[in-house]
């Protein structure tokens, strides 16, 4: 193995999506898998991100993910990486019951295998973490930083917690006009809550710079910028910021039944020549935007773990023009080109940089071609 690279050397799967049985080999370099649409290539992407965050990288609900007709599905790896070797996840849909092993040991917590493939997934749908709406950037912040910081991990987890019980007792309290329920739950709130939105302000603090370089490195002429929008991250105690907000605002929030104040309310801001990119960026502009935050993603993941991840490239290119994509791939050689696995419809998409990995042919699920 390539030192300083994470290596998946086998995936199979069986009844994820439309893969009844899938077993395949993957060269150290990785692969370049084609076919139309439909027939399963962000399929076969999707099920090697699973094994990342244990959950769809669509968003889909896991048993949304069983192939028809099937009772579950199960995906099992074999990758060289800084730790685990082997590993797999069995899903039933009967009980929504789901099992993780790596190396042979069942994991007690699906967090303690969280992150154990690391790997970043490019995707024409990127195109949201600019142009949609503020979820969409906080979930990308909320993975990035669960996945390259335990203690983020930990706080994120109690956080959602601490914001289901208040948010309960929000609810609880419009009916017997009582408010002591909902207080009990914000001093854990205010602490996690401090801790999210000190290591996001961190993060985008630390990368502002490297974000306006690969914008204008891949081929964008403005200033692009980057900066996180919380108003306790502004405040030198934001976790006493953050207590003094849910206390204010408390009678607001029980009358309409939900926290308003908190990490899970805050943005995170891109600007290209000062006017908003969401709103103002045309649509090559917010692609390179998007691919610039992947990248930024894998040069983190890079420095927590100490390895490359895994590239997954789901017809990356696409709609935009040759130089940008050349830009973008002596960007990622620069930093370290780790084993890739590009999906793309035609082999003609395939770009110059890229025309050694093996091929593959997919169809209706089923993978031809080399070792399948």
């Amino acid at each position: 193995m390539t030192a300083g690279r994470v290596w998946l050397r086998r995936l199979s799967c069986r009844d994820f999506r439309n893969f009844e049985k899938l077993d395949l080999d993957i060269p150290e370099s990785g692969l370049a898998v084609i076919g139309d649409n439909g027939q399963g290539k962000t399929n076969l992407l999707e099920s090697i991100y699973y094994m990342q965050i244990l959950r769809s990288a669509r968003g889909a609900r896991d048993q949304d993910l069983v192939r028809f007709g099937a009772k579950g599905f199960f995906i099992s790896t074999s990758a060289s990486t800084d730790d685990v070797h082997e590993m797999s996840v069995g899903f039933e849909t009967a009980g929504k019951n789901k099992r993780v092993t790596q190396d042979g040991s069942v994991a007690a917590r699906l967090s303690d295998a969280f992150g154990s493939l690391p790997s970043v997934m490019f995707s024409p749908r990127d195109i949201q973490l600019i142009a949609g709406p503020p979820a969409d950037r906080r979930r990308f912040l909320d993975l990035l930083l669960a996945l390259s910081s335990r203690r983020y991990l930990t706080a994120l987890q109690n956080y959602r917690a601490a914001l289901a019980r208040r948010n309960a007792a929000l609810r609880e309290a419009a009916r017997t006009n009582d408010d002591s329920s909902v207080a009990v739950w914000e001093p854990a709130l205010a602490q996690h809550g401090a801790t999210l939105l000190c290591e996001r302000a961190a993060w985008v603090a630390a990368n502002r710079d490297n974000f306006a370089r690969l914008t204008a490195a891949i081929g964008e002429a403005g200033d692009a910028r980057m900066s996180y929008t919380s108003a306790a991250a502004k405040e030198s105690d934001p976790s006493r910021a953050l207590s003094d907000a849910f206390e204010r605002q408390r009678k607001h929030d029980i009358r309409r039944g939900i926290t308003h104040s908190g990490p899970h309310r805050d943005d995170l801001t891109l600007t290209l020549d000062g006017r908003e990119l969401r709103v103002f960026g045309s649509a090559g502009q917010q692609r390179t935007a998007a691919i610039a935050l992947r990248m930024l993603e894998g040069e983190t993941l890079r420095e927590s773990r100490g390895l490359s991840p895994l590239l997954l490239l789901d017809d990356p290119f696409a709609e935009l023009d040759v130089h940008r994509s050349a830009n973008i791939l002596e960007l990622l050689r620069g930093a370290g080109l780790g084993q890739t696995i590009l999906v793309v419809p035609r082999e003609s998409d395939i770009p110059p940089e890229l025309l050694e990995l093996e091929r593959r042919q997919i169809r209706g699920g089923v993978v031809t071609g080399g070792r399948s």
